[in-house]
């Protein structure tokens, strides 16, 4: 009689490593082989991490980063082509992947602290919208940045929701209509990275502009970063509106108080994040 041993499935390794740095949590998007595309399991990995690091007051800033010669190559097309087969040729699919997307990268924007993305390669479709939706991104004078759904009929709908709030709409317009890929130092020219750094640097460079930032009160900067999205949706009247309530209420907050006395009284002030 032949002893039949069970095992458990091996499980897939996660496709996104997390470390702490000190304050900084630095997500690492680790298939290389996929070129980091944002396939299910990555998009839910992401979105999974943004949503663990939301109430964990060890972290007060995050950095997006990548493994490999690409940032992100965008959705996975073979992972999409596969469901062709579907009863409804993969529409339901295809709609879950979009919404799945969407959410993901709005919950970088809810995220009350700043996400800084570190870009060492091509970054293209949703990997270019991830570049655009991070609040801020230093890049390697090696990236490039392109949304080239044009070239295989498919437009970079979604990628041009981020892309068109960051960029100059006519610039905007030439990277979707034409599906060129602009150069990092061209990136930051148009607002898509705040710096551009020797190649190999773009991760130190990203850890370290999220360290300055970290330093700051993270009441203020939740604050300030929720802010900042909504009043870009109002009209000039309302914003101000919103900004000048916002700001009232921020007075109130006692490491305004704090702030305000330690400028006064020329010392550093001492944070308690409320």
């Amino acid at each position: 009689m032949t002893a039949q041993t069970s095992r458990a499935p091996l499980q897939a390794p996660s496709p996104l490593l997390r470390e702490q740095i000190g304050s900084i949590a630095v997500l690492t998007l680790d298939s290389p082989k996929t070129r980091n595309a944002l396939s299910e399991g990555m998009i839910a990995a992401l979105h999974e991490a943004i949503d663990s690091i939301r109430d964990d007051k060890s972290v007060r800033a995050v950095v997006i980063a990548a493994q490999g010669p690409a940032y992100s190559s965008g959705h996975d097309l073979k992972e999409l082509t596969a469901r062709r087969s579907d009863a409804d040729k993969g529409k339901a699919y295809f709609s879950h992947m979009m919404k799945s997307c969407s959410e993901m990268m709005q919950a970088i924007v809810r995220l009350p602290k700043p996400v800084v993305a570190a870009v060492q390669g091509v970054a293209t479709a949703a990997g270019c919208q991830l570049v655009a939706t991070c609040d801020l991104a230093v890049a390697s004078e090696q990236a490039t940045f392109g949304t080239p759904g044009i070239d295989i009929g498919l437009f970079c709908s979604t990628p041009m929701v981020a892309l068109s709030r960051n960029v100059p709409r006519k610039h905007a317009m030439h990277m979707l209509l034409t599906g060129d890929h602009v150069s990092a130092q061209r990136a930051y020219e148009l607002g898509l990275v705040n710096s551009v750094v020797p190649a190999g640097t773009e991760r130190d460079a990203a850890i370290d502009l999220a360290n300055r930032i970290a330093v700051k009160s993270a009441y203020t900067l939740k604050v300030g970063k929720e802010a900042f999205y909504r009043q870009a949706e109002m009209n000039l009247a309302d914003a101000y509106t919103y900004a000048a309530q916002v700001m009232a209420e921020n007075m109130m907050a006692r490491d305004a108080q704090e702030g305000i006395g330690a400028f006064i009284e020329k010392r550093d002030p001492k944070w308690e994040d409320r």
